[in-house]
This record gives structure tokens, sequence and C-alpha cells, in this order.
């Protein structure tokens, strides 16, 4: 694959080497696409395809450099069998939140992937932290969407639950972005059900932004009081249909606060009608700079992991309309246990009117002596440079023991 554009995120260090790997073609994959960036949803299992064909090129990579440790994520469960012979420690590193793992890809869901019903994913799987705002369960919308990482998407391509689950079982140990003090239950209940530990790197605050906010977004934001702005948000790779982007405005209209909405997907001209009160754009938004502009005071996302640490560490009031997967149960995290966002309420089929969208804003501009606590006593746990630096510590620590312990 081509190390290129990983390259350019990284700091110029010697100690860091980036090496190119051919990534083999698949019929129906586009030439040059070699992340979920670049390809439509429905295209992405040809992509993992596509990594599964280079198990004989990374074999032969590990056998030369002989690593102390293998960090690999779910798309290439094939790794510790390569590296178990050589006597190599691999590490999965989870890109999910621990509330998102517990709930979906643990042992103890116990039964073919393939065999997985919607019913049974409404509530947890057994022994689940009853203390948790999981343990409830989800609605049937939410269960039907979860449903697809048990179907196999693509020709010879195994579901998503599989390679997760022989990448969490087959690892030395877990990795993963989050801390005990975000996700306690949750982490202690994976690490049960794994039998191994999970390393903790903390949440990884990303560094404040460099660079200034650029006039064509400063103008507009620089016309209105502090904290008045609604900043709304999907990530790169998430996208509203025409119906729920028409609903979703109207709804920010109704909450007769000015508001700045970046979307994706292609916005019609129709789904902009009566957005009047506020300025619309699609693509690419310098989204830190803009959620630490003195104007924006409420941050509308999908409930990204990232997305969401990255709102409250800019003292945002934060609004989750969750799309697919993980982002429920981001939301629910955040909502539930941590008590620090509003999620926008939804009808049995998992659809949202302007109404909804307008009263979570409400909801969260208004918030309560309680959640403001709560999402300050976060917001500076976050902030903590110190406790931030111990994670990462506690974190290297960690893999020097494992990689100085017997197999």
């Amino acid at each position: 694959m081509d190390g290129c554009r990983i390259s350019s995120l990284l700091p110029t260090s010697p100690s860091v080497r980036i090496i190119s790997l051919p990534l083999p073609s698949v019929p129906g994959l586009p030439s040059g696409a070699e992340s979920t960036a670049d390809i439509p949803p429905q295209t992405a299992e040809l992509l993992k395809l596509a990594v599964d064909r280079m198990r004989p090129s990374v074999a032969d990579l590990v056998a030369d450099l002989r690593p102390d440790i293998i960090f690999f994520d779910f798309a290439q469960p094939w790794i510790p069998s390569i590296a178990g012979p050589l006597g190599l420690k691999t590490v999965f590193f989870s890109v999910f939140s621990a509330a998102a793992t517990a709930y979906l890809t643990v042992p103890a869901r116990g039964r073919g992937a393939l065999e997985a019903s919607h019913g049974d994913l409404t509530g947890p799987p057994a022994a689940f932290p009853a203390s948790t705002a999981l343990a409830a369960g989800v609605p049937a919308y939410q269960a039907e969407d979860f449903a697809y990482i048990f179907k196999s998407l693509a020709d010879g391509a195994p579901p998503v639950f599989d390679r997760v689950l022989a990448g969490l079982t087959g690892c030395s140990a877990v990795a993963a972005k989050t801390c005990m003090e975000m996700e306690g239950p949750y982490i202690r209940y994976v690490e049960s059900q794994l039998g191994k530990s999970v390393l903790l790197a903390g949440p990884v605050v990303p560094e404040p932004p460099a660079g200034e906010l650029g006039s064509d977004w400063a103008g507009f934001l620089d016309r209105f009081d502090d904290g008045a702005v609604v900043f709304c948000s999907f990530g790169s790779e998430t996208a509203l249909r025409e119906e729920g982007v028409r609903e979703l405005l109207l709804g920010l209209e109704l909450s007769g606060l000015p508001f700045l909405a970046v979307l994706n997907g292609g916005v019609s001209a129709a789904s902009l009608a009566g957005a009047g009160k506020g300025l619309v754009r699609e693509g690419w938004a310098p989204q830190q700079l803009i959620l630490r502009h003195r104007s924006v005071g409420c941050f509308l996302c999908h409930a990204g992991l990232s997305s969401v640490v990255e709102g409250v560490v800019a003292g945002c009031r934060v609004v989750m309309l969750p799309q697919r997967g993980d982002q429920f149960l981001n939301a629910r995290l955040f909502a539930g246990d941590l008590g620090v966002g509003v999620e926008v309420a939804r009808d049995d089929g998992g659809g949202f009117r302007r109404e909804a969208v307008r009263d979570a804003v409400a909801r969260a501009m208004r918030w309560p002596p309680e959640a403001e606590e709560k999402a300050e006593k976060l917001r500076g746990f976050l902030m903590d440079v110190e406790a931030q630096g111990r994670f990462m510590e506690d974190f290297v620590w960690r893999l020097k023991e494992l990689a100085s312990a017997s197999m």
C-alpha cells in the first residue's frame, strides 16, 4: 500500500520507517483505492479482500524484520497466525469504543456469525455490566443496523464480526484509545470475556490546531455573540439522505440560533430550502478551529469518538445524531454513561423529525447545572496534560512488559 499519505501525517523521525507494499487488485475495486475514504460503503468489503491478498507479502516482511510486537486491526485477523510461529507478539488495535466492542464483538454473543438475529442484538450479551447505559439494550432499528457485521457482503469475505473476534481472540493483547475513567465497566467486561489485558492509551486528545481559521469561515462566525452558533458536521465518511438533510436543516432553523452546517453526499437545492438563517457547506472543514471559535457554543455531530472528544475539549454543548454502527453505541456512552451530551430523539424506524433536532439543541443549550458540571469535569480531565501523558507512559511500559514476556 502507498505509504506517501501515511508518512505525510507523521513527524520526521529516524526511528520511523515507512515501507510501501502493493495492494493486490480485486475485481470491482477501483484502481488506486486504498482506504474507505476513496470508495463508497458498499465497496468496502472488496478493500478488505484486497488486504487479505497482501498476506504473503506481509508474511515475508515480518519474517525479515522480526519486530518485537506487531500492531494490527480488524482488517488483518490473520496477523497472529503469521507472528505465532516466529515467536512474535501481536496487539489488536481497536478503532472502536470499549462500549461498542463490549456490546457487539465478544465471545458471549455465543453463536456463529451468520446466526445472529435482530432480536438477539436488541439486548446485550451475557454477563454484561448492569450499571451501564447499554445494559437496557438498543432499539430494533439499531439492532437491524448492527446485523450487517454478521453477514458476508462479498464473495469469500468473512463477516466483520468474524474478523474482529478472530483478531481479539488471537492476539497477545488488545490496545484501545480509551481509559478506565471513561469506560471502566466496558473495559473490564472485555478483559473478562477475552481473558487478556486491554492496554489503554487514554483518549489521545488531539493537539490544539495550528494556524488560524480562514476568512471564509471566520467572516460568518465573527458576526455572532459568544457561544451563540450551532456547528453541525458529520465527519468525512458519514452522509445523510436528502430527507434527513432537510429535516436537520429545518430543525436547526426552528432552534432560532445561527448555525454552520458542513455536510456530505450532495446537498440538493431542495434540501437547502429554508436554510437562510445559517451557512451550509459541502465537503471538508477545519473542524477543530471552528469548534474553538468563540461564537460556537453547540456541536451537532454523528457521535464519532474523536468528534465528540473534540467538541467537549472545545467547551461546546454536544448534540448527537448517530447514523450507523458504533456511532449509536458511542452516543449512549456519552449521553447515558458520562452525561455529557444530548441525543436527538428518533421514531421506531430510526427516522427523526425537525422538531426533535430543535428540541435536542434547546436541551443542550439549557443544560441543568449537574450536566454542566459533568461536562466541565470531563473537559478538565481531557485537557490535563500530565494525566494524558501518564496514560501514554503506562501504555509504553506495558508494551515493553509484553515484549519481554515469554510466549
